[in-house]
């Protein structure tokens, strides 16, 4: 349609739609800067995070190379301008395979705290808006769940499912959910005692109406907070779960496999093998607990008065 056919009452109603577009953004912006400004190691992390995702999406584009194409006769070179940072017994290149071992980070880290985040916010918030013994059943439970130790538990299951991409990630996202619960629930248990959660029980509000109106949005910030380290804590079990030959199997490249393969075999040789696949797991997994520290000191009521 020609746009000077356009009625007075579109043409007004799309510059409202920008016009709002556009106080989101300039809104958004504002936000993110006082947040580096208030916590500037937070900050600092969200952008290590954004440019991590941000590689990973990309792989294909930012690698020099494909990650599983061995280059004869050039095994174990140092950092050179053709290899970036070097390559491996077999003559890959290593900067690519870090490069893609961040995609499948990113994948399994995503799909195991959107599990566990998922399932642990449902358990905590049902247990404890319906109280009495269904939450002393449910709490046993989780407390029998939290007895295993978290890697044991998440070994066990990827033995029973066996080693893939999501066969892992469904592990370490059930592995996550008992923690998850807890602190859901705290907070749904404090939320649930304000007037407002009462007034819309004594007006007749059904259940699901004040979870969904009141309950949940005034726990989100919890929620977004744990999910948020759950991610680094995520990130480094899969990494450990390949070290130890259980995770996604080769020949894809991840951090822990690096580590684990190459790494533990030739690090004599070629110390930095070990190098970096180390520094791109400490530096991610301390950058989501530094952002998730940062998020809970700014939304946490309780922290404000201290800073």
């Amino acid at each position: 349609m020609d746009e000077n056919r356009l009625s007075p009452s579109g043409r007004t109603s799309g510059l409202a739609v920008a016009s709002r577009v556009n106080r989101v953004v300039m809104k958004a912006g504002q936000t993110s800067r006082d947040f580096i400004r208030r916590r500037p190691l937070g900050g600092v992390s969200g952008i290590v995070i954004v440019v991590m995702f941000a590689v990973a999406l990309s792989a294909p584009l930012v690698s020099r190379y494909d990650p599983l194409v061995q280059h004869g006769g050039r095994i174990l070179e140092s950092p050179s301008w053709e290899f970036w940072l070097g390559t491996d017994h077999l003559g890959r290149d290593i900067y690519s395979r870090v490069v893609h071992g961040a995609r499948v980070s990113v994948i399994v880290g995503f799909a195991a705290v959107a599990i566990g985040t998922v399932g642990g916010s449902l358990i905590g918030l049902i247990s404890a808006f319906q109280g009495g013994k269904l939450d002393l059943y449910v709490q046993r439970l989780v407390d029998a769940w939290i007895a295993f130790p978290g890697l044991v538990l998440i070994l066990v299951l990827v033995s029973l499912l066996g080693p893939s991409l999501f066969n892992v990630a469904i592990a370490i996202g059930v592995g996550t959910i008992p923690s998850t619960s807890r602190i859901v629930r705290s907070a749904v248990l404090t939320t649930k005692e304000n007037e407002y959660v009462l007034a819309a029980l004594a007006v007749g509000a059904t259940r699901m109406r004040i979870v969904a109106r009141h309950i949940l949005p005034n726990v989100m910030a919890p929620i977004i907070i744990v999910s948020t380290v759950s991610l680094g804590s995520a990130i480094l079990a899969e990494s450990s779960l390949s070290f130890l030959g259980m995770g996604v199997p080769p020949p894809a490249p991840t951090w822990g496999g690096m580590l684990s393969r190459e790494g533990r075999e030739f690090m004599i040789i070629q110390p930095l093998l070990g190098l970096w696949p180390g520094m791109a797991i400490t530096t991610v997994v301390m950058a989501f607990n530094l952002f998730g520290d940062a998020l809970r000191d700014v939304w946490d009521p309780r922290l404000r008065g201290g800073h």
